[in-house]
């Protein structure tokens, strides 16, 4: 009679990553549980209790949440040791057998969904199913055949694996730099109870409603009951913050969105990177032209003037293949986070080809009409007038180059700025920057409604403004082209007003006129702006001020009027920061601060912060009232908690001054 040998129970499954064990291919954090990436091979070391034998061994992999995994839907796979055939690309061999010992080689495919799966392993009767055996699927940057593939290893370096970073903020003319700790390994993939992501391309699918999502938008300048949106460093304070409260976190504005976005997507393997446009429009018409309505005194009419040209606005790209596209629309998608416009029926934007953008294809998926219209676009500047109690819309101005400048973002492997405009746009004013244009009117299937007002002499105006330290005056130069050189008188009219940097008035400040002779093709009129119009307003938003200057010119003979807007953004004095090149897991670290200030205003409530992803917590310093030509000194003391070269914010902060950085790198070993 023959013998039928039982098959031995599995008791317990170890994970085994041969190998690197660094963020790049997976890691076993903390917690124990672990994560790999598509298409990578991981071991899976069985425990068993009585003699090995794999006659009748299945895997199961079940992806979480879900009542009903299915084969089909992908969302279960079998894994058969006795047959070498694959199951959905998946793959599971035999490795090894030692003693009670059996090692099992899995494959994942590239194409797998993301997310939480649960393993469970039959052997003829006995079936180990336990919470301990959760691993989670990550995308592969460095798999060919995962749809994230990203070829250049510097980077895969930079998109992927680098946890800091920054923003861009200011205006075109002033661009500052905004520190930020993204913080992408800090929070593991698994630090969501239940998840499961369908393939790259909807990862981007996050909705903002209001009091839903991990963060709630407030530009009303008032943040009584969060915090300001300018003194967050970093994402990983926020999504603790909301893994721990399952509340939205209060409050955040463009930047903090893209800062958080960005985190999430290199968490999950996806490349992504922070980017700003400035002077980015809103087109809420969505006719690719951004209209602003003005008064004769300058002063835009608000009730008119729907669409908005932002200062600056951030948002995130990230790198992925269009299999849902036709051929040419790979690479680079914008993708943003910051609530504006509902997009299917929600708030979200993109992903959006870069390729599709710069092309003006305004109807391939998802929303890039409203992306190309944000860093393309004609601004016409209306001016309404009273006529025999009428309202008249007359054009008098129409830029063609005045929406999406400078588009910027960091630099791969530096801390420094790197113009990518070129891979949104053809330069402006350039043959193809106007066929785009072109075709892109032709996609709506309108023509323009508006037409160039015929100049007979007056052919260009611009203002430039000069870097303004708070609290000096604010000097701004008209410089106005003519055909003739001859002798004639021009009527400036200029309003200025201090705005956030979405365009929102905060305060009206002044209204300056000016009657000059001017002579020569080229002339210059100088506005000058008295600090006393601005300084008494600033304590009116706890936001970065901005100045808006709106100019009208009008030659006196000829009655031709042109008008320009402009903006300025305030100079800060800078401070000096010490702090040890190396420090050592567990010992003291001190950071001495001096700052000296060179303003003309005291600043009231100077408090110093230090934040670092190689420390527990925030550290501050307060410093009360600081006077005009006062030098104070500050020590902010930390003990690291983690090793590795670590970025150190170090951030001064005041009431009529938001924020002034500086960072240091400090090497933390054991």
């Amino acid at each position: 009679q023959k013998r039928v040998r039982e098959e031995a129970p599995v008791l317990h499954i170890c994970y085994v990553l041969y190998g690197t064990r660094s963020s790049r291919h997976g890691r076993v954090p903390k917690s124990g549980i672990l994560w790999f990436r598509r298409g990578q091979v991981f071991h899976l070391v069985d425990c068993l209790g009585g003699d090995p034998w794999l006659g009748q061994c299945f895997f199961f992999l079940r992806v979480s949440p879900g009542p009903n995994p299915s084969i089909a839907k992908h969302t279960l796979v079998v894994l058969d040791l006795r047959t070498p055939s694959d199951h959905h690309n998946w793959q599971a061999t035999l490795q090894n057998e030692s003693g009670k010992e059996v090692t099992v080689a899995v494959t994942s495919t590239p194409n797998a969904i993301l997310g939480k799966y649960q393993l469970c392993v039959k052997t003829g009767k006995h079936i180990l199913k336990s919470e301990e055996n959760i691993l989670y699927l990550l995308c592969n940057p460095w798999c060919k055949e995962d749809t994230v593939f990203m070829p250049d290893e510097d980077e895969r370096k930079e998109y992927i694996l680098n946890d800091t970073g920054c923003h861009y903020v200011g205006a075109a003319g002033s661009i500052k730099y905004k520190p930020w700790n993204f913080g992408q390994v800090m929070i593991s993939p698994c630090s969501s109870e239940e998840w499961t992501l369908t393939p790259p391309l909807c990862v981007w699918q996050m909705s903002f409603e209001k009091g839903q999502g991990v963060l709630v938008g407030n530009w009303t300048g008032d943040y009584q009951d969060g915090t300001a949106p300018y003194k967050w460093t970093g994402s990983a304070p926020i999504l603790q913050q909301y893994y721990s409260t399952k509340q939205a976190v209060r409050f955040g504005q463009c930047w903090v969105f893209a800062g958080i976005l960005t985190t999430v997507l290199r968490a999950l393997g996806i490349p992504a990177r922070s980017v700003t446009a400035f002077d980015s429009a809103h087109d809420t018409e969505k006719n690719l032209t951004v209209d602003t309505y003005v008064n004769e005194n300058g002063e835009k009419i608000t009730n008119m003037s729907r669409d908005s040209v932002w200062n600056f606005h951030v948002w995130t790209d990230a790198w992925m293949k269009r299999p849902d596209l036709p051929k040419g629309y790979d690479g680079w998608q914008a993708v943003d986070a910051t609530p504006q416009e509902r997009s299917q029926g929600v708030f979200c934007c993109g992903p959006s080809p870069l390729t599709a953008i710069r092309k003006g294809d305004i109807f391939i998926v998802y929303d890039t009409r409203f992306v190309f219209s944000e860093v393309n676009g004609d601004r016409l500047i209306w001016l309404v007038k009273m006529v025999n109690g009428q309202e008249e819309l007359h054009i008098i101005s129409v830029e063609t180059t005045s929406i999406g400048k400078n588009i910027s973002t960091k630099a791969v492997g530096q801390d420094r700025r790197r113009d990518i405009t070129y891979e949104y746009k053809y330069p402006e004013g350039s043959p193809e920057e106007r066929q785009v244009m072109d075709h892109a009117f032709l996609l709506l299937s309108s023509e323009r409604e508006h037409r160039r007002p015929v100049k007979e002499n007056f052919l260009h105006m611009s203002v430039q403004s000069d870097d303004a330290l708070l609290g000096n005056p604010v000097n701004f130069t008209v410089i106005l082209k003519r055909k003739t050189a001859a002798l004639q008188n021009v009527n400036i009219s200029g309003s200025f007003e201090l705005q956030l940097y979405t365009g929102k008035k905060v305060a009206k400040l002044c209204a300056l006129n000016k009657t000059s002779q001017i002579q020569g093709q080229v002339s210059e009129v100088t506005l000058t702006l008295d600090s006393k119009t601005y300084i008494n307003s600033l304590a009116m938003l706890d936001d970065e001020p901005v100045i808006r200057g709106f100019i009208i010119a009008e030659i006196v003979e000829s009655k031709e009027i042109m008008a320009s807007e402009v903006f300025v953004s305030f100079q800060y004095p800078e401070f000096s920061v010490e702090l040890p090149n190396t420090g050592r897991v567990g010992q003291l670290l001190v950071c001495n601060c001096i700052f000296r200030n060179t303003l003309a205003i005291p600043l009231t409530d100077v408090k110093f912060s230090l934040e670092s992803l190689g420390i527990s917590s925030l550290q501050t310093s307060e410093h009360g009232t600081v006077q005009p030509g006062e030098t104070i000194q500050s020590q902010i003391k930390c003990i690291p908690i983690k090793t590795g070269p670590k970025k150190f914010i170090i951030k001064l902060s005041s009431k009529q001054v938001k924020e002034i950085n500086a960072q240091k790198i400090v090497l933390i070993t054991k």
